[in-house]
């Protein structure tokens, strides 16, 4: 059974979330970034661990891209950030294919790392075979 792991905004949580349960319904195993935002909770931390949880959250989205066979850049409409930037470069240094929603990124590096563009998760599964 193949893997994708899915790296993304936050803001597009609702639509990756959506995007991933279709996946798992295909039969796919996904991995999800983590979306919490907490917002109250995270003002009241010092910035000490404001830093510690960054970096266990990053460490974290890096096991996953190791563990799945496949990456998805959930891209929606072109957007991709900095974390999302990271992971890409660590999906790129462990060999795993690239897949994206969109080709409207001005960034010309991070467009070259990406194999296909697909629109829909049964797209994605198509690729996988």
């Amino acid at each position: 059974m193949k893997s994708i792991v899915i790296c993304g905004s936050k803001r597009f949580k609702t639509e990756a979330r959506r995007f991933g349960s279709q996946l798992q319904k295909l039969g796919v195993v996904v991995y999800m970034p983590y979306f919490h935002e907490g917002k109250d909770e995270w003002d009241k931390l010092s910035q000490q661990y404001k830093d510690f949880i960054a970096l266990g959250l990053t460490h974290d989205h890096f096991y996953k891209i190791k563990m799945a066979d496949v990456v998805l850049l959930f891209n929606k409409g072109g957007y991709c950030g900095v974390s999302s930037t990271l992971e890409l470069g660590c999906a790129v240094a462990l060999g795993k294919p690239i897949y994206a929603l969109s080709d409207k990124d001005d960034e010309i590096v991070r467009k070259t790392l990406i194999r296909e563009i697909i629109k829909t998760p049964k797209e994605l599964v198509k690729k996988l075979k």
